[in-house]
């Protein structure tokens, strides 16, 4: 890659809460110039644009609580590389705060496409975004899942609005603006079963006390946002 100096670049930036920090930014450039070579179903070799992953460190700026990347839009070189999409976001630091041997589990994340290719972290759903600016701002509640099966593990995860993860297509946006609203008061805990047998489900543990056992993998967000906004109301 070769992209000139002063070539059109989109700004990401991540206003990051206290006990979380940046994940590493996933970012995929490809290349219509640069073919590479698959087999379909039937064995046939078919050629698709070529793809080239990097990985970006987001930068604190001045000692605050947001971070920043700039990413060219046109990486040039030989094979005249275009930016594809992006995925970024945050998570929960190893250690944190729920103690020693806590994990960091899954988290909250967004993935912007700037192209007609899927990225290459695939969620079902995206939003279309038109014009030069995307802002998102998410909420998300602290989640500690213990598991049993393959040995003990508890994890420091995100429950947030589609699972955590947003997608968007935004061809033409320039600057993006994350901020993960995290509201640390209101833990969600859940433990999985020790055996494997039909009818045991993962059993959630909300901070109003009830417990929920339904067949579902991650956390009731509907449910987390009434318990929060019901409790604040009461303030």
């Amino acid at each position: 890659m070769s992209p000139v100096p002063d070539g059109e670049k989109v700004t990401v930036t991540i206003k990051v809460p206290e006990d979380l920090e940046p994940k590493p930014m996933r970012v995929m450039y490809r290349s219509s110039v640069c073919k590479s070579v698959v087999r379909d179903a039937d064995g046939r070799p078919e050629q698709l644009d070529g793809h080239s992953g990097h990985e970006v460190k987001l930068v604190r700026q001045g000692g605050g609580d947001l971070y920043t990347a700039e990413l060219y839009v046109n990486a040039g070189g030989a094979c005249d590389w275009q930016l594809s999409n992006v995925v970024f976001g945050v998570k929960y630091p190893v250690p944190n705060r729920f103690g020693e041997g806590v994990k960091s589990g899954l988290s909250g994340s967004l993935i912007v496409i700037f192209d007609d290719n899927n990225a290459q972290l695939r969620v079902p759903g995206s939003k279309v975004v038109e014009g030069r600016e995307l802002r998102v701002v998410n909420d998300y509640y602290p989640w500690i899942n213990e598991s049993f099966i393959r040995g003990h593990v508890k994890s420091a995860e995100l429950a947030g609005e589609a699972n955590g993860f947003h997608t968007f297509k935004a061809r033409k946006a320039r600057s993006i603006y994350f901020e993960p609203s995290l509201h640390s008061n209101y833990v969600v805990i859940s433990k999985e079963p020790t055996v494997h047998k039909p009818g045991m489900f993962i059993t959630f543990y909300y901070p109003d006390g009830t417990a929920q056992s339904d067949g579902r993998y991650v956390p009731d967000f509907k449910k987390m946002q009434e318990i929060r906004l019901k409790a604040e109301s009461k303030k």
